[in-house]
């Protein structure tokens, strides 16, 4: 499934590996080491300028103007809608 995390940008929910509180950047220099080697590899996308949360995920580092829990519910109803059985063929 696809989540939608604002600034036009989509991304597979299976890829996702943090949600992190744009806030809690300069707390950690490993965060810092992070940020700095994925820009120079050009593997940042969006601006940080008004940017909430981060979302990490296996190939890039989004900025999202979206909180936290917001991006959090979002993950948890694909989650949800994933786990759910399919009783479709019985409607039938």
């Amino acid at each position: 499934m696809f989540i939608h995390i604002g600034n036009g940008n989509v991304i597979q929910s299976e890829d996702i590996v943090a949600i992190i509180d744009c806030n809690l950047l300069s707390s950690s220099t490993i965060t810092e080491e992070m940020m700095i080697a994925a820009k120079q590899k050009k593997k940042v996308i969006g601006p940080k300028k008004d940017a909430k949360a981060l979302m990490i995920t296996k190939d890039f580092i989004y900025f999202s103007t979206l909180s936290v829990s917001t991006l959090k519910k979002r993950s948890s109803i694909i989650s949800t809608i994933n786990k759910l059985d399919d009783y479709s063929e019985e409607l039938t």
